[in-house]
C-alpha cells in the first residue's frame, strides 16, 4: 500500500490507550497511517517525523474513524482489523520493499529473519533485512513484531520484547519466549 508521492502538508497525532501502554497514530490529510509508536518512544518517533516530514505541521487531534477504528478493534481482539488501515512509508526503496514483505506475514503466524531475506529474493541480506524491519516507522500495521529468530526465539523489537511477546500472544502466533520462565 505504500506509494511515493508529495509529502503530507499536515499530520494529526492522535493517542490511544491499549492493554501495552498508550499508542501514537499519526495520520496525513488523506487519514493515511504516518508513523506509529509507543508514548515511551515519542522523542524518537517526533525526530523521526521532523526529518522525514519537516514542512509537515503536526498538530494533536483525534485521527480518522478509518484509522481510528481498526486500532481500537485490533486490541479489543480482531487481529486482522488493522489490515484496513491504509499507511505510507518514508524509506529508502529497499526499506519498503522489506516493509511490504512484512505485511505478507499473516496475524497469527511469524517468520525468521532469514525466511524474510528470502522472501524478497535476497537470502544473503539477513542483516540489512533486520535492519530495514528495526526502522520500520509504521509497527504493528506493518508487522514487525511477527519476525522472530531462526529458533522460533523472541527477538529485538523498537517497542520492546514485552510488546512483541503481548502483539504475538494476542493475535496467536507460536515462539519460544526466552524470557518467561
Amino acid at each position: 500500500m505504500p506509494t511515493i508521492n508529495a509529502p503530507p502538508e499536515a499530520l494529526t497525532l492522535d493517542r490511544l490507550a491499549t492493554p501495552i501502554g498508550t499508542a501514537l497514530l499519526v495520520a496525513d490529510e488523506q487519514a493515511v497511517l504516518r508513523a506509529f509508536n509507543w508514548t515511551d518512544y515519542e522523542p524518537a518517533m517526533m525526530a523521526w517525523i521532523g526529518r522525514h516530514y519537516p514542512k509537515a505541521k503536526l498538530v494533536e487531534g483525534r485521527a480518522p474513524p478509518a484509522m481510528r477504528g481498526p486500532f481500537e478493534a485490533y486490541f479489543q481482539g480482531d487481529p486482522r482489523a488493522l489490515e484496513a488501515v491504509r499507511w505510507r512509508a518514508s524509506g529508502t526503496a529497499f526499506q519498503l520493499e522489506v516493509w511490504e514483505a512484512l505485511c505478507s506475514i499473516p496475524a497469527g503466524e511469524t517468520l525468521s529473519y532469514a525466511g524474510l531475506a528470502e522472501r524478497i529474493g535476497r537470502p544473503t541480506a539477513v542483516r540489512a533485512v533486520g535492519l530495514a524491519n528495526g526502522a520500520n516507522p509504521v509497527a504493528v500495521v506493518v508487522p514487525c513484531h511477527r519476525v522472530i529468530g531462526t529458533n522460533g526465539s523472541l527477538t529485538g523489537y523498537g517497542g520492546g520484547l514485552p510488546r512483541k511477546r503481548w502483539l504475538l500472544d494476542h493475535e496467536g502466533a507460536s515462539f519460544k519466549d526466552r524470557l518467561a520462565a
